[in-house]
C-alpha cells in the first residue's frame, strides 16, 4: 500500500439465517430440476396424459403438475408436437381455461376428436367446469 491511502474494505450485505435458508431451497429445486433426463420427466407427463379417460380434458399445466414438474407446461406441448399422433391421447390436452392451442387443420381435428367423446364447447373453449379430469392423488406420478 503507498503512503497516505485507506485500505478499502467491502463489507458483505447482512442476510438472515431465513435468506439464506430460502436460497439454498431454491438452488436445491433449480438442480434436482436440472438433473433429471428429459426421458424420465416424458414417462411422467405421458403416463399423466394416458390416464385422462374420453369424455374427459386436462390443460398442459394440470399435466405438469401432476407429473410433479409444475413449472414446465411448454414441455408438455413440446412431447405432444414431437410425438407420433397415435401414441397418446393428444386431443385431450388444452390450453389454460379449455381453449384449442394449436391452429389450422390440427385443432379442426382436435376439436372434432373431443366432440366425437361429447366434449362440448362453449364459443372456442371446452366448459370446463364440466369435463375437466381432475387427477386423483393416486394418479399423480410419483418416482418408484
Amino acid at each position: 500500500m503507498s503512503i497516505g491511502s485507506k485500505s478499502k474494505r467491502r463489507t458483505q450485505p447482512a442476510t438472515s439465517v431465513f435468506d439464506q435458508l430460502s436460497i439454498e431451497q431454491s438452488k436445491r429445486a433449480l438442480l434436482r430440476d436440472a438433473l433429471r433426463p428429459n426421458e424420465e420427466r416424458d414417462i411422467a407427463f405421458r403416463r399423466m396424459i394416458l390416464s385422462i379417460p374420453a369424455g374427459k380434458v386436462s390443460t398442459y399445466g394440470s399435466v405438469a403438475a401432476a407429473a410433479g414438474y409444475p413449472r414446465y407446461h411448454r414441455a408438455v406441448a413440446g412431447l405432444l408436437r414431437l410425438d407420433p399422433v397415435d401414441q397418446l391421447p393428444w386431443h385431450r390436452v388444452l390450453g389454460a381455461g379449455g381453449e384449442i392451442k394449436l391452429r389450422g387443420d390440427a385443432a379442426h381435428e382436435q376439436r372434432a376428436r373431443l366432440e366425437l367423446e361429447r366434449v362440448n364447447f362453449q364459443g372456442k373453449r371446452v366448459d370446463m367446469d364440466k369435463f375437466e379430469h381432475l387427477f386423483k392423488p393416486w394418479e399423480v406420478y410419483e418416482d418408484e
